[in-house]
């Protein structure tokens, strides 16, 4: 039985009629066999997004002859786009502080196979989950922060991504906010999860305030860094619903079952280059 290489194409750029009729042309005049597709046309940026799946049962020519048909395509529609073999798994980065809950799901998932990810190593500004992650056999880096150092630690995690070759940051409750500098460097590679109540709460304890408060939701929102705090553009969202009856420690474990799905949700969308940023929001390519 012939195993076929699958390939992932996602791309993006200013709507006309018929983009995607050529692209999809091209992909059929060299053999490319296409199993999946999925396209949204934006209204109100007029913009184009679509992600196409595809094996190379029937390729004509050579894979760097087929990508480059698809770049002397790209140039007159104004197109970007991103390929990658499926099975050439992202390295990724995670950073966390204390609380380990969204960490153990990330690595429980990555262990079982179900996130397509590698993940390199953990940077944490705290020691406490160096024992969990070594005994993942994962590299972990413990780069305590403060005001005068911070500028030098985030330097030091950027030169971990380059070092392990990483192209995604994932913030698993890590308790530090990044300078501006750092999230522009991590534009579209940088995600970050936050408890998502209305009204929002800021600041220390917002699970005591929403308590306080008696919100009937709670929420968590996976989302990309940028300098705005936690207003980046939204990859996903959970939610519950509560009552009068829930006690402050209940509403704090499920708040982090939510952030832990919510995470491994983005991560694992963001490994399967179903996101795209259309401006301050994302279109997720289901």
């Amino acid at each position: 039985m012939q195993i076929n290489n699958q390939y992932v194409l996602t791309w993006q750029c200013p709507d006309t009629s018929g983009v995607l009729a050529k692209v999809t042309h091209n992909l059929f005049e060299h053999g490319a066999f296409i199993t999946e597709t999925s396209q949204y046309s934006d209204p109100y940026t007029d913009s184009f997004f679509s992600r196409i799946a595809f094996d190379d049962r029937n390729l004509k020519v050579p894979f760097e002859e087929f990508v480059s048909a698809i770049d002397e395509l790209a140039k007159p529609l104004n197109l970007s786009y991103h390929i990658r073999n499926a099975e050439d798994l992202p390295n990724i980065v995670i950073a966390v502080s204390k609380d380990d809950h969204c960490l153990v799901s990330l690595l429980t998932k990555w262990k079982a196979g179900v996130l397509p990810v590698n993940i390199v190593a953990v940077v944490s500004n705290h020691a406490d989950c160096q024992p969990l992650v070594e005994w993942h056999g994962i590299p972990y880096h413990h780069l305590p922060v403060n005001k005068e150092n911070k500028p030098q630690q985030e330097a030091a995690i950027l030169d971990v991504m380059k070092s392990a070759d990483a192209e995604l940051l994932v913030l698993a409750r890590y308790m530090q906010i990044l300078s501006d500098d750092m999230c522009v460097k991590l534009q579209g590679n940088a995600i970050n999860i936050h408890h998502s109540f209305l009204p929002s709460f800021k600041g220390a304890k917002p699970y005591h305030q929403a308590h306080a408060r008696g919100v009937k939701v709670i929420g968590a929102t996976a989302h990309y860094v940028t300098a705005d705090l936690d207003e980046g553009p939204i990859i996903v969202q959970e939610v519950k619903p509560i009552n009068h009856t829930f006690t402050v420690e209940q509403m704090v474990h499920l708040g982090h079952d939510l952030e832990a799905t919510a995470l491994c949700h983005a991560v694992k969308m963001h490994a399967q280059q179903r996101i795209c940023l259309n401006g301050d929001k994302t279109v997720i390519l289901a």
